[in-house]
Protein backbone atom coordinates (compact mmCIF):
# COMPACT_ATOMS: atom_id res chain seq x y z
CA UNK A 1 0.00 0.00 0.00
CA UNK A 2 1.88 3.59 -0.81
CA UNK A 3 2.23 5.95 1.70
CA UNK A 4 3.79 9.33 1.90
CA UNK A 5 5.41 9.88 5.26
CA UNK A 6 4.29 12.97 7.43
CA UNK A 7 5.94 16.04 7.62
CA UNK A 8 5.92 19.07 9.14
CA UNK A 9 3.96 20.67 7.17
CA UNK A 10 0.86 18.41 7.41
CA UNK A 11 -2.08 19.18 9.75
CA UNK A 12 -1.84 18.27 13.41
CA UNK A 13 -4.52 16.22 13.49
CA UNK A 14 -2.18 14.02 10.95
CA UNK A 15 0.75 13.85 13.29
CA UNK A 16 1.47 11.87 16.08
CA UNK A 17 3.45 13.09 19.05
CA UNK A 18 6.78 12.63 18.05
CA UNK A 19 7.49 10.52 21.35
CA UNK A 20 4.11 8.40 20.61
CA UNK A 21 4.54 7.72 16.57
CA UNK A 22 6.51 4.80 16.79
CA UNK A 23 3.50 3.55 19.70
CA UNK A 24 0.99 4.42 17.29
CA UNK A 25 0.56 1.17 15.37
CA UNK A 26 1.59 -1.47 18.62
CA UNK A 27 -1.13 0.22 21.08
CA UNK A 28 -3.51 -0.10 18.25
CA UNK A 29 -2.86 -3.86 18.17
CA UNK A 30 -2.76 -4.24 21.71
CA UNK A 31 -6.65 -2.30 21.67
CA UNK A 32 -7.94 -4.35 18.91
CA UNK A 33 -6.87 -7.60 20.51
CA UNK A 34 -8.74 -6.59 23.55
CA UNK A 35 -5.20 -6.41 25.46
CA UNK A 36 -5.05 -2.78 26.58
CA UNK A 37 -9.00 -2.11 27.83
CA UNK A 38 -7.84 0.92 29.65
CA UNK A 39 -5.10 3.57 29.41
CA UNK A 40 -3.49 2.40 32.09
CA UNK A 41 -3.40 -1.11 30.93
CA UNK A 42 -1.80 0.60 27.52
CA UNK A 43 0.73 2.11 29.62
CA UNK A 44 1.62 -0.96 31.28
CA UNK A 45 1.93 -2.94 28.03
CA UNK A 46 4.03 -0.44 26.07
CA UNK A 47 6.53 0.46 29.30
CA UNK A 48 5.36 4.21 28.58
CA UNK A 49 4.45 7.16 30.61
CA UNK A 50 0.78 7.65 31.89
CA UNK A 51 1.12 11.34 29.59
CA UNK A 52 2.69 9.16 26.55
CA UNK A 53 -0.09 6.71 26.58
CA UNK A 54 -3.05 9.45 26.99
CA UNK A 55 -1.09 10.83 23.73
CA UNK A 56 -0.95 7.91 22.05
CA UNK A 57 -4.91 6.88 22.57
CA UNK A 58 -5.84 10.81 21.40
CA UNK A 59 -3.75 10.62 18.42
CA UNK A 60 -6.00 7.53 17.81
CA UNK A 61 -9.02 8.73 19.00
CA UNK A 62 -8.19 11.78 16.55
CA UNK A 63 -7.95 9.43 13.78
CA UNK A 64 -11.64 7.85 14.12
CA UNK A 65 -10.08 4.70 15.32
CA UNK A 66 -10.31 4.36 19.13
CA UNK A 67 -12.72 5.92 21.51
CA UNK A 68 -11.83 7.23 25.37
CA UNK A 69 -14.37 7.38 27.75
CA UNK A 70 -14.37 10.23 29.58
CA UNK A 71 -15.56 8.80 32.80
CA UNK A 72 -12.18 6.72 34.62
CA UNK A 73 -13.03 3.34 36.46
CA UNK A 74 -11.37 2.53 39.01
CA UNK A 75 -11.47 1.17 42.84
CA UNK A 76 -11.07 2.43 46.03
CA UNK A 77 -7.09 2.05 45.75
CA UNK A 78 -4.86 3.71 42.63
CA UNK A 79 -5.98 6.11 40.57
CA UNK A 80 -8.95 5.60 37.61
CA UNK A 81 -8.32 4.74 34.31
CA UNK A 82 -9.99 6.12 30.88
CA UNK A 83 -11.40 2.95 28.98
CA UNK A 84 -10.21 2.13 25.48
CA UNK A 85 -12.08 0.30 22.54
CA UNK A 86 -12.57 0.56 19.01
CA UNK A 87 -14.76 3.39 17.39
CA UNK A 88 -18.24 1.28 16.88
CA UNK A 89 -18.84 4.40 14.46
CA UNK A 90 -14.91 4.26 12.68
CA UNK A 91 -13.87 2.86 9.65
CA UNK A 92 -14.38 -0.92 8.26
CA UNK A 93 -12.95 -3.34 5.51
CA UNK A 94 -14.50 -5.73 3.40
CA UNK A 95 -14.59 -8.78 3.88
CA UNK A 96 -15.12 -11.47 1.25
CA UNK A 97 -14.82 -15.35 1.65
CA UNK A 98 -15.41 -17.99 -1.18
CA UNK A 99 -16.17 -21.40 -0.08
CA UNK A 100 -16.93 -24.69 -2.26
CA UNK A 101 -20.65 -23.91 -2.38
CA UNK A 102 -21.32 -20.11 -1.74
CA UNK A 103 -19.45 -16.72 -1.52
CA UNK A 104 -20.18 -14.94 1.68
CA UNK A 105 -18.94 -11.19 2.45
CA UNK A 106 -19.31 -9.09 5.52
CA UNK A 107 -17.88 -4.97 6.95
CA UNK A 108 -15.65 -5.85 9.55
CA UNK A 109 -14.39 -3.36 11.63
CA UNK A 110 -11.68 -2.83 14.42
CA UNK A 111 -11.56 -5.11 17.27
CA UNK A 112 -12.77 -8.02 14.87
CA UNK A 113 -15.85 -6.37 15.33
CA UNK A 114 -18.07 -8.70 12.00
CA UNK A 115 -21.17 -7.10 10.72
CA UNK A 116 -24.04 -9.10 8.92
CA UNK A 117 -22.59 -11.63 6.64
CA UNK A 118 -24.23 -11.97 2.90
CA UNK A 119 -24.08 -15.27 1.28
CA UNK A 120 -24.81 -15.68 -2.83
CA UNK A 121 -24.73 -19.08 -4.55
CA UNK A 122 -21.92 -20.02 -6.65
CA UNK A 123 -22.15 -18.90 -10.32
CA UNK A 124 -23.16 -21.57 -12.85
CA UNK A 125 -19.25 -21.04 -14.18
CA UNK A 126 -16.36 -21.36 -11.69
CA UNK A 127 -13.31 -19.65 -14.00
CA UNK A 128 -11.57 -17.31 -11.51
CA UNK A 129 -12.53 -14.34 -13.40
CA UNK A 130 -16.32 -14.80 -13.37
CA UNK A 131 -16.36 -16.19 -9.46
CA UNK A 132 -14.10 -13.23 -8.53
CA UNK A 133 -16.18 -10.61 -10.13
CA UNK A 134 -19.03 -11.87 -8.31
CA UNK A 135 -17.85 -11.49 -5.04
CA UNK A 136 -16.68 -8.24 -5.79
CA UNK A 137 -19.78 -7.13 -6.58
CA UNK A 138 -20.92 -8.55 -3.42
CA UNK A 139 -18.94 -6.47 -1.46
CA UNK A 140 -19.39 -3.23 -3.59
CA UNK A 141 -22.82 -3.55 -2.83
CA UNK A 142 -22.64 -4.08 0.78
CA UNK A 143 -19.72 -0.90 0.75
CA UNK A 144 -22.46 1.51 -0.71
CA UNK A 145 -24.87 0.53 1.24
CA UNK A 146 -22.64 1.67 4.43
CA UNK A 147 -22.30 5.13 5.70
CA UNK A 148 -18.64 4.29 7.25
CA UNK A 149 -15.58 4.51 5.59
CA UNK A 150 -14.31 1.47 3.65
CA UNK A 151 -10.26 1.22 3.70
CA UNK A 152 -9.28 -1.91 2.33
CA UNK A 153 -10.94 -5.39 1.00
CA UNK A 154 -9.47 -9.19 1.80
CA UNK A 155 -10.28 -12.54 0.40
CA UNK A 156 -10.16 -15.96 1.99
CA UNK A 157 -9.61 -18.51 -0.54
CA UNK A 158 -9.79 -22.09 0.19
CA UNK A 159 -6.66 -23.00 -1.75
CA UNK A 160 -2.87 -22.43 -1.17
CA UNK A 161 -1.87 -18.85 -2.02
CA UNK A 162 1.60 -18.28 -2.82
CA UNK A 163 3.48 -15.35 -0.89
CA UNK A 164 4.40 -12.66 -2.12
CA UNK A 165 3.34 -13.45 -5.52
CA UNK A 166 -0.28 -13.99 -4.43
CA UNK A 167 -1.06 -16.95 -6.53
CA UNK A 168 -3.24 -19.76 -6.11
CA UNK A 169 -0.82 -22.77 -7.21
CA UNK A 170 -3.30 -26.06 -6.58
CA UNK A 171 -6.46 -24.73 -6.75
CA UNK A 172 -8.04 -27.98 -6.56
CA UNK A 173 -11.86 -26.94 -5.51
CA UNK A 174 -12.53 -25.45 -8.70
CA UNK A 175 -10.05 -27.00 -10.97
CA UNK A 176 -8.59 -23.39 -11.56
CA UNK A 177 -5.64 -23.35 -13.67
CA UNK A 178 -2.10 -23.92 -11.66
CA UNK A 179 -0.53 -20.50 -10.44
CA UNK A 180 -3.74 -18.41 -11.06
CA UNK A 181 -3.05 -15.06 -9.89
CA UNK A 182 -5.71 -14.23 -7.48
CA UNK A 183 -4.22 -11.45 -5.84
CA UNK A 184 -4.10 -9.56 -9.45
CA UNK A 185 -7.84 -10.96 -10.56
CA UNK A 186 -9.43 -10.18 -6.90
CA UNK A 187 -7.51 -6.59 -7.52
CA UNK A 188 -8.86 -6.17 -10.94
CA UNK A 189 -12.07 -7.17 -9.75
CA UNK A 190 -12.87 -4.83 -7.52
CA UNK A 191 -10.99 -1.84 -9.36
CA UNK A 192 -13.92 -2.36 -11.71
CA UNK A 193 -16.61 -2.05 -8.91
CA UNK A 194 -18.33 1.16 -7.78
CA UNK A 195 -17.67 1.70 -4.06
CA UNK A 196 -19.13 4.47 -3.71
CA UNK A 197 -18.03 7.86 -2.10
CA UNK A 198 -16.88 6.85 1.57
CA UNK A 199 -15.04 4.29 0.41
CA UNK A 200 -11.41 4.42 -0.13
CA UNK A 201 -10.40 4.87 -3.68
CA UNK A 202 -8.59 3.04 -4.72
CA UNK A 203 -9.31 0.55 -2.19
CA UNK A 204 -6.22 -1.54 -1.67
CA UNK A 205 -6.84 -5.52 -1.53
CA UNK A 206 -5.45 -8.74 -0.38
CA UNK A 207 -5.74 -12.37 -0.39
CA UNK A 208 -4.98 -15.18 1.93
CA UNK A 209 -5.64 -18.85 2.41
CA UNK A 210 -8.38 -19.43 4.61
CA UNK A 211 -7.21 -21.92 6.84
CA UNK A 212 -4.38 -18.75 7.74
CA UNK A 213 -7.36 -16.18 8.26
CA UNK A 214 -9.09 -18.43 10.58
CA UNK A 215 -6.34 -19.33 12.60
CA UNK A 216 -4.74 -15.09 12.71
CA UNK A 217 -8.57 -14.48 14.11
CA UNK A 218 -8.78 -17.33 16.25
CA UNK A 219 -5.57 -15.92 17.74
CA UNK A 220 -6.15 -12.69 18.20
CA UNK A 221 -9.72 -12.60 18.81
CA UNK A 222 -11.55 -16.62 19.81
CA UNK A 223 -10.29 -19.11 21.52
CA UNK A 224 -6.53 -19.13 20.28
CA UNK A 225 -5.86 -15.98 22.66
CA UNK A 226 -2.69 -16.22 24.60
CA UNK A 227 -1.51 -19.34 22.92
CA UNK A 228 2.22 -19.57 22.07
CA UNK A 229 2.43 -22.09 19.45
CA UNK A 230 -1.01 -22.23 17.95
CA UNK A 231 -2.28 -25.27 16.03
CA UNK A 232 -5.66 -24.48 13.82
CA UNK A 233 -7.26 -27.64 12.09
CA UNK A 234 -10.62 -26.77 10.20
CA UNK A 235 -12.90 -28.24 7.55
CA UNK A 236 -15.74 -25.56 6.37
CA UNK A 237 -17.71 -26.47 3.38
CA UNK A 238 -15.23 -28.94 1.82
CA UNK A 239 -11.92 -30.34 2.67
CA UNK A 240 -9.55 -29.52 5.46
CA UNK A 241 -6.90 -26.76 6.38
CA UNK A 242 -4.85 -25.77 8.91
CA UNK A 243 -2.49 -23.20 9.85
CA UNK A 244 0.15 -22.43 13.04
CA UNK A 245 0.39 -19.20 14.38
CA UNK A 246 3.59 -18.75 16.48
CA UNK A 247 4.08 -15.76 18.84
CA UNK A 248 1.45 -13.97 17.53
CA UNK A 249 2.95 -14.44 13.87
CA UNK A 250 1.32 -17.39 11.18
CA UNK A 251 4.22 -19.42 9.97
CA UNK A 252 3.27 -19.54 6.09
CA UNK A 253 6.79 -21.34 5.29
CA UNK A 254 9.35 -19.93 2.39
CA UNK A 255 6.24 -19.20 -0.05
CA UNK A 256 3.28 -19.17 2.03
CA UNK A 257 2.46 -23.05 1.61
CA UNK A 258 3.03 -24.35 4.87
CA UNK A 259 0.31 -26.35 7.07
CA UNK A 260 -1.02 -27.89 4.19
CA UNK A 261 -2.43 -30.64 6.80
CA UNK A 262 -4.68 -31.35 5.01
CA UNK A 263 -2.43 -33.92 2.72
CA UNK A 264 -1.22 -35.55 5.48
CA UNK A 265 -2.17 -39.34 4.43
CA UNK A 266 -4.26 -41.11 7.86
CA UNK A 267 -5.55 -44.05 5.06
CA UNK A 268 -3.77 -45.38 2.48
CA UNK A 269 -6.56 -47.69 1.23
CA UNK A 270 -9.08 -44.15 1.98
CA UNK A 271 -10.95 -42.20 -0.13
CA UNK A 272 -9.17 -40.15 -3.32
CA UNK A 273 -8.00 -36.95 -2.86
CA UNK A 274 -8.20 -34.25 -5.51
CA UNK A 275 -4.09 -34.16 -5.07
CA UNK A 276 -3.82 -37.51 -6.66
CA UNK A 277 -3.58 -39.41 -3.27
CA UNK A 278 -5.92 -41.81 -1.38
CA UNK A 279 -6.66 -40.92 2.54
CA UNK A 280 -5.98 -37.69 2.95
CA UNK A 281 -7.40 -36.05 6.20
CA UNK A 282 -8.76 -33.69 3.12
CA UNK A 283 -11.32 -36.41 2.18
CA UNK A 284 -11.64 -38.53 5.06
CA UNK A 285 -12.34 -36.15 7.90
CA UNK A 286 -14.69 -33.08 6.19
CA UNK A 287 -18.34 -33.22 5.74
CA UNK A 288 -18.51 -35.10 2.65
CA UNK A 289 -16.57 -37.99 4.87
CA UNK A 290 -18.92 -37.57 7.61
CA UNK A 291 -21.97 -37.87 5.61
CA UNK A 292 -20.80 -40.78 3.37
CA UNK A 293 -19.59 -42.37 6.71
CA UNK A 294 -23.17 -42.24 7.14
CA UNK A 295 -24.60 -43.54 4.27
CA UNK A 296 -26.04 -39.85 3.82
CA UNK A 297 -27.03 -38.64 -0.24
CA UNK A 298 -26.27 -34.67 0.43
CA UNK A 299 -28.84 -32.16 -0.50
CA UNK A 300 -27.38 -30.06 -3.55
CA UNK A 301 -29.56 -27.24 -2.21
CA UNK A 302 -28.36 -26.96 1.04
CA UNK A 303 -24.56 -25.98 2.64
CA UNK A 304 -22.72 -28.99 2.70
CA UNK A 305 -21.69 -28.06 6.18
CA UNK A 306 -25.01 -27.66 7.67
CA UNK A 307 -25.88 -30.95 6.64
CA UNK A 308 -22.76 -32.63 7.97
CA UNK A 309 -23.42 -30.07 11.39
CA UNK A 310 -26.58 -31.48 11.93
CA UNK A 311 -25.40 -35.13 11.39
CA UNK A 312 -22.81 -34.17 14.08
CA UNK A 313 -25.28 -33.22 16.86
CA UNK A 314 -27.68 -36.06 15.86
CA UNK A 315 -24.73 -38.38 17.45
CA UNK A 316 -26.56 -38.09 20.77
CA UNK A 317 -29.37 -40.36 19.96
CA UNK A 318 -29.03 -41.52 16.24
CA UNK A 319 -26.71 -44.77 16.41
CA UNK A 320 -26.21 -44.76 12.41
CA UNK A 321 -24.49 -41.02 12.85
CA UNK A 322 -22.70 -41.92 16.25
CA UNK A 323 -20.33 -44.79 13.89
CA UNK A 324 -20.33 -42.07 11.46
CA UNK A 325 -19.02 -39.62 13.82
CA UNK A 326 -16.61 -42.24 15.41
CA UNK A 327 -15.41 -42.70 12.12
CA UNK A 328 -14.30 -39.70 11.20
CA UNK A 329 -12.96 -38.48 14.92
CA UNK A 330 -10.58 -41.28 14.68
CA UNK A 331 -9.20 -40.07 11.48
CA UNK A 332 -9.34 -36.44 12.55
CA UNK A 333 -7.24 -38.01 15.34
CA UNK A 334 -4.71 -39.54 13.62
CA UNK A 335 -3.99 -36.18 11.72
CA UNK A 336 -4.04 -33.77 14.80
CA UNK A 337 -1.76 -36.44 16.77
CA UNK A 338 1.10 -36.17 14.09
CA UNK A 339 0.93 -32.84 13.36
CA UNK A 340 1.68 -32.72 17.82
CA UNK A 341 4.33 -34.73 17.11
CA UNK A 342 5.91 -32.65 14.59
CA UNK A 343 4.88 -29.13 15.52
CA UNK A 344 4.82 -29.48 19.57
CA UNK A 345 1.62 -26.70 20.07
CA UNK A 346 0.50 -25.78 23.24
CA UNK A 347 -3.10 -25.39 22.02
CA UNK A 348 -5.35 -27.05 19.01
CA UNK A 349 -8.28 -25.11 17.96
CA UNK A 350 -10.72 -26.74 16.02
CA UNK A 351 -12.57 -24.96 13.35
CA UNK A 352 -15.95 -25.50 11.13
CA UNK A 353 -17.36 -28.87 11.22
CA UNK A 354 -14.07 -30.12 13.99
CA UNK A 355 -15.58 -27.98 16.38
CA UNK A 356 -18.53 -29.93 15.87
CA UNK A 357 -16.95 -33.39 16.00
CA UNK A 358 -15.00 -32.00 19.21
CA UNK A 359 -18.37 -31.87 20.66
CA UNK A 360 -20.06 -34.91 19.57
CA UNK A 361 -17.14 -36.67 20.94
CA UNK A 362 -15.74 -34.24 23.46
CA UNK A 363 -13.50 -37.51 25.57
CA UNK A 364 -12.92 -40.00 21.97
CA UNK A 365 -11.24 -37.20 19.98
CA UNK A 366 -8.44 -35.81 22.58
CA UNK A 367 -7.98 -39.74 24.06
CA UNK A 368 -7.25 -40.92 20.91
CA UNK A 369 -4.74 -37.79 19.92
CA UNK A 370 -3.30 -38.72 22.97
CA UNK A 371 -3.17 -41.99 22.32
CA UNK A 372 -1.47 -41.23 19.28
CA UNK A 373 0.70 -38.65 20.17
CA UNK A 374 4.45 -39.13 21.56
CA UNK A 375 4.29 -35.64 23.54
CA UNK A 376 0.58 -36.30 24.20
CA UNK A 377 1.23 -39.07 26.82
CA UNK A 378 3.16 -37.10 28.84
CA UNK A 379 1.77 -33.06 28.29
CA UNK A 380 -1.72 -33.59 26.93
CA UNK A 381 -2.23 -31.06 24.52
CA UNK A 382 -5.91 -28.58 25.51
CA UNK A 383 -8.09 -29.05 22.27
CA UNK A 384 -10.58 -26.61 22.04
CA UNK A 385 -13.44 -25.59 19.51
CA UNK A 386 -13.33 -22.46 17.12
CA UNK A 387 -14.63 -19.34 19.14
CA UNK A 388 -15.67 -16.82 16.71
CA UNK A 389 -18.44 -16.94 14.12
CA UNK A 390 -17.23 -16.85 10.43
CA UNK A 391 -13.71 -16.85 11.50
CA UNK A 392 -12.88 -17.05 7.72
CA UNK A 393 -14.55 -13.73 7.44
CA UNK A 394 -13.12 -11.83 10.58
CA UNK A 395 -9.41 -13.83 9.11
CA UNK A 396 -9.83 -12.00 5.96
CA UNK A 397 -10.83 -8.53 7.72
CA UNK A 398 -7.54 -9.11 9.60
CA UNK A 399 -5.66 -9.08 6.51
CA UNK A 400 -7.31 -6.09 5.41
CA UNK A 401 -6.69 -4.46 8.53
CA UNK A 402 -3.39 -5.01 8.53
CA UNK A 403 -1.42 -2.01 7.06
CA UNK A 404 -3.40 0.14 9.57
CA UNK A 405 -2.16 -1.72 12.43
CA UNK A 406 1.16 -1.50 11.16
CA UNK A 407 0.73 2.33 10.50
CA UNK A 408 -2.49 3.88 11.83
CA UNK A 409 -1.65 7.52 10.19
CA UNK A 410 -2.50 5.22 6.73
CA UNK A 411 -5.95 5.99 7.91
CA UNK A 412 -5.38 9.70 7.30
CA UNK A 413 -4.14 9.62 3.61
CA UNK A 414 -6.53 8.92 0.88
Amino acid sequence: MPHTPTTLGEPAHRRAPDRGRSLLGPALELIHTGRAPTRSALTATLGVTRATAGAVAGELAALGLVTVDQHPIGSSRGRPSHRLGPATDGPVVLAAQLHADRLSVALVGLGGALGERVHHPVPDRTDPATLLTAIAAAGAALVRADRRRCLGAALALPNPVREPQGTAPAALIFGWPGDTPAAELFADAMAAQDFGPSARHPLPTAVGNDANLVALAEHRHGAGRDARHLLLVTSGHLGVGGALVVDGRLHTGSAGLALEVGHLTVDPQGRPCPCGNRGCLNVEADPQALLAAAGRTPDPDRPLLDQAQELARAAAHDPVARAAVDKVVDRLALGLAGLANILNPDRIVLGGLHGDLLAAAPERLPATVTRHSLWGRCDQVPIVASALRAAGLVGAGELAWGPYLADPQLVADG
